[in-house]
This record gives structure tokens, C-alpha cells and sequence, in this order.
């Protein structure tokens, strides 16, 4: 997490650096209460791999931070890390592995770097604000697979990159401090589909001057459905839950 603080900080220095007039700057950070659930196959060549969650609950830190300049030609940029991690059951023959005919543990970890560069299109026009952009969710993914007599066990990584449409909506509610929020990151091709889907509502103390702290509070669920027979895998894996942070806004 220090790492995780110290990268996004670097960012933030650096963009203000080069951009000379920031009109805001948010950071956030929090815990997702995730439900997962689902299921992997892998079929090339005659394997026939499956993997089956057991879901299970767990509950992961996000941070994210958001800079927005007033050069209308230059996106602002939203930096986002959360972490998704399940466990459940294998059996048959991957690529990098075979299990034979036992089923044993299997776990994964797949942190997910987000960068988002976004154009205003409305900012806080009659309380309403609405973003577009285009999101490269970075995702880091390691496994690890126990070991079951005869099978000795397997322990993997790999790095993935996958564009997705970002639009973010806000609504200020007049009089008050209370902020309702939405956003959907979304891309689909052919039989695959990839979305991760928040919304929230947050509570802004602005009785304190330059650096106003805020709390908030919503619900979470990313999604990924492919099924490429380019690759011969299918995946149906969700991740669904309460989301809760503190917030700064300067």
C-alpha cells in the first residue's frame, strides 16, 4: 500500500508540475467488501482445465485520485488501484500445468491498475457534472496452485491490458453537501464482455477550508465474461459488493 500511496503522490507532483494551473485535485481510499463467484475453463489442444470458485467473501483497499487542469485541448487524468482475489477448485489440464484426475486449491490475485484519461463535458452545470473517457485497466495476475499427490503444484503470473469506455456522471444535490455519483467503465467484442460498474453517495464537510475531507459509501460490481476461440478459454468471473472511503478534495 505504501508503494501504491507513494506512485499515485509521484503522479500527482509530477502532473502539477507540467499542467502549471490544477483547477482540483481528490484522493481517495477505502476497503471493497467483495462477493465472489464463478468459473474458468481451458480447452486448447486437448485440455480440458476447469476452475470453479468457491465463493467466498473478502474485503480489499482501493485508492484512487483524480486531477483536473483548465486546458480544455489536454485530458484530465483519473488514477485508480483496487485488488480482486478468490479461491476455489481445479481439476484437468491447463496450459502451463496438469492436474491429472484430482481436484485440489486453487487461488489468484489480480490487481488492477486503472488509468483514465477523461474530458469534462459538463462540469457542474446545474448540479450535474458528466465525463468521457477511455480507461487501460493494467491487471496483474498470479496464482497459485496447490500441490495433490502426484500433481506437485504450479505458481504463475502474467500482465494484461484491456481498454475499456469510461463515462462518469455526478449530481450535486442543491443546499446540501451530499454528492450522488455513477461511473461504468465498459467494453464488449464478440462473445466477451468486460464491465466494472460503481455507485456511490458521499458527504463533503466543506466548513473546512483548502482541503476538504469527505466520506462515501456505494456499491461495486465488475464483471468478466469472455469466451475467445482464438484462445480457447472461457471465464465468467464477477466481484460484487459495499464499497466505503474517506475522500480529500483541495
Amino acid at each position: 500500500m505504501k508503494k501504491i500511496l507513494f506512485t499515485f503522490l509521484c503522479g500527482a507532483v509530477l502532473a502539477s508540475n507540467t499542467l502549471a494551473d490544477i483547477a482540483r485535485v481528490e484522493i481517495g481510499v477505502g476497503a471493497w467488501m467483495q462477493d465472489a463467484k464463478g468459473s474458468a475453463s481451458y480447452t486448447q489442444s486437448g485440455a480440458n482445465g476447469i476452475y470453479t470458485s468457491n465463493e467466498e467473501d473478502s474485503t480489499q483497499s482501493y485508492i484512487w485520485a483524480l486531477i483536473k487542469h483548465p486546458i480544455p485541448i489536454v485530458p484530465n487524468l483519473r488514477l485508480e488501484y483496487t485488488s480482486v482475489e478468490d479461491s476455489g477448485i481445479a481439476t484437468g489440464r491447463f496450459k502451463e500445468f496438469d492436474i491429472g484426475g484430482v481436484s485440489t486449491a486453487m487461488s489468484y490475485d489480480m490487481k488492477q491498475y486503472d488509468i483514465i484519461p477523461y474530458y469534462n463535458i459538463l462540469d457542474n452545470t446545474a448540479w450535474i457534472t458528466l465525463d468521457l473517457g477511455l480507461d487501460i485497466k493494467v491487471i496483474d495476475i498470479s496464482y497459485d496452485v496447490d500441490p495433490l499427490s502426484p500433481f506437485l503444484g504450479y505458481s504463475g503470473s502474467e500482465t494484461v491490458a484491456i481498454p475499456l469506455l469510461y463515462v462518469r456522471t455526478r449530481i450535486e444535490i442543491p443546499t446540501t453537501d451530499i454528492g450522488l455519483e455513477a461511473d461504468v467503465k465498459y467494453v464488449t467484442t464478440g462473445d466477451s464482455t468486460v464491465y466494472d460498474v460503481r455507485a456511490k453517495i458521499d458527504y463533503t464537510l466543506d466548513f473546512i477550508p483548502v482541503i476538504q475531507p469527505a466520506i462515501e459509501v456505494g456499491y461495486r460490481i465488475q464483471k468478466l465474461d469472455i469466451d475467445e476461440s482464438s484462445i480457447d478459454t472461457v471465464i465468467d468471473l464477477e466481484f460484487s459488493g459495499v464499497y466505503a472511503g474517506i475522500m480529500l478534495r483541495f
